[in-house]
């Protein structure tokens, strides 16, 4: 019985390709044979003197020349021969070998393109964790407007919905920050902590989907007298919206007066990019209503929809903006007092004894270091030229809660300023950016929340790194993407929504991604 191994196999055979080479030089080498061997023999004969020809010799020298040419007619025909032989056996060669079909033919042909490898348990973790927080954001945007048109009451059921389903995915980003930090340790059990932060994602977008027919049928998008009520309230707040963004122009231009540029980095550009969401939001607000016209209810709520999403960004921008504004303030007239408390706060450490488990050489340079920083700080704010009172604030507390275990009071205010100020900044970046913001920054904010809202002291610095690490993230997702669709005629402000998430990047036109 022959195995179905030799049978999917042809019989090995001595390959064609070395006898026709063979033959081929056989047949060269005969040839030449040929035309040396008249040569060879020439050379034993003595040489002739050549004369005029005259009849006789004429007559005489054309049988020999019939010779010579009979000579040289064989020797031709087998180097041709050999050629051909040759020729045949490259051609017959090429022939088969493209025909072959057998396994490990060097000229099998490609085989067509496939599916890329599918994703390991890590990328599937980070791609569950952006894709519910997608969801997440745009089910509050859709939420808003929601409340706008009917109340608190109505959209009570749905955001308890919106607040568990936010939860399950904060337990998904604690367990994705304690992974990136290799906790826990074991490779099953990594594995294990992987497979949880995709079933809490999963869980979380499952609380959205059982709210969604309801919320459906809440808004109505879909019948006519809903799609109007809806289009009213999204045209209201934009109207709003373009007012406040008008408004918010000299107070931006106030600061970048008054204060350091690093004070105003984080919000330089909101202004712009507000307008280009409601260039777009105007723009899928007219298609809305022109597809409400003509019948198309479907098309006319994704056109809605787009428009919401884009007003919820241009508020996020503005509201930045004004945010700021309030940030500097406090900052500002906040640095005195903290410049005095942490005098205070050194000095009653230099009347204590050091720490358990601190060194006295190590405390005195911290408390060192601390004063060169106070000292620093005095000479900026008193040198009258504009300086970042929040950056301020963060090398006080900073400097001072090295060598001050206990950072309450008025240290401990400047350190929650400085954090929420972080925090916010980060979360307008994801909020703004998220078709492009990855689950890495995502975490590391979501993580600066946690410890902001747990409410102990000690954790406001950490707050802080975290929430400054999401913000950096984030810039570098959106540096690394680009701006799509620039440049694009009639593509108004799509780029930017693409950016937001407002929109998909491969179909614009078919509207945002689903929230409830």
């Amino acid at each position: 019985m022959t195995s179905s191994l030799s049978r999917g196999r042809p019989p090995r055979v001595p390959s064609h390709i070395s006898v026709r080479v063979a033959h081929a030089v056989l047949g060269a080498a005969a040839g030449l044979a040929w035309l040396v061997l008249p040569g060879m023999t020439s050379q034993n004969e003595a040489p002739v003197a050549i004369k005029e020809p005259g009849p006789a010799a004429s007559a005489a020298a054309a049988p020999a020349d019939e010779a010579s040419g009979t000579d040289l007619v064989l020797p031709v025909a087998a180097v041709g021969a050999a050629g051909l032989l040759a020729g045949y056996g490259y051609i017959r060669r090429v022939r088969r070998t493209r025909d072959r079909t057998t396994p490990g033919s060097a000229a099998t042909p490609p085989p067509p393109a496939s599916d890329p490898p599918p994703a390991g348990p890590d990328e599937e973790a980070r791609e569950a964790l952006v894709l519910a927080d997608d969801r997440l954001r745009a089910a509050r945007a859709e939420l808003g407007f929601a409340e706008a048109r009917y109340g608190p009451d109505a959209v009570a059921p749905f955001a308890a919905a919106l607040a568990q389903a936010g939860h399950e995915w904060a337990v998904a980003a604690r367990m994705r920050q304690r992974y990136d930090h290799g906790e826990p340790a074991e490779e099953a059990a990594r594995r294990h902590a992987l497979a949880g932060i995709a079933g809490r994602c999963a869980e979380a977008e499952r609380r959205l989907d059982a709210e969604a027919e309801d919320f459906a049928r809440l808004r109505r998008l879909t019948e006519n007298e809903g799609l109007e009520a809806a289009l009213t309230v999204a045209e209201e707040r934009f109207r709003e919206l373009a007012g406040r963004a008008l408004a918010a122009d000299p107070v931006l231009a106030g600061l970048r007066e008054r204060y350091a540029p690093t004070a105003t980095v984080a919000v330089v550009g909101n202004l712009e990019q507000a307008k280009d969401r409601l260039l777009f939001s105007t723009t899928r607000l007219n298609r809305a209503r022109q597809s409400a016209d003509s019948g198309d209810m479907d098309r006319a709520a994704r056109q809605l929809r787009s428009a919401e999403g884009a007003v919820t960004q241009a508020a996020v921008f503005v509201d930045g903006v004004e945010r700021r504004a309030g940030e500097l303030r406090a900052a500002e007239e906040t640095v005195p007092a903290v410049l005095t408390g942490a005098q205070a706060e050194l000095a009653r450490v230099r009347r204590q004894a050091p720490p358990d488990g601190t060194p006295e050489g190590e405390l005195r340079s911290r408390l060192l270091n601390a004063d060169a920083v106070l000292a620093s700080v005095r000479q900026e704010i008193t040198a009258r030229r504009p300086y970042d009172p929040v950056a301020v604030l963060r090398r006080i507390v900073g400097a001072v809660g090295a060598a001050v275990p206990e950072r309450g009071g008025v240290l401990g205010a400047a350190a929650l300023l400085v954090a929420r100020a972080s925090a916010d900044a980060a979360e307008d970046r994801v909020a703004t950016h998220r078709g492009v913001v990855g689950a890495t920054a995502r975490t590391r904010l979501a993580e600066a929340r946690r410890l902001l809202a747990d409410g102990d002291p000690a954790d406001r610095t950490a707050a802080d790194a975290l929430a400054l690490e999401a913000l950096d993230l984030a810039e570098r997702d959106v540096l690394a993407h680009g701006t799509p669709y620039a440049g694009r005629e009639g593509a108004a402000g799509t780029g930017g929504a693409v950016l937001g998430g407002v929109v998909p990047a491969a179909d614009p036109e078919s509207g945002p991604p689903s929230g409830f």
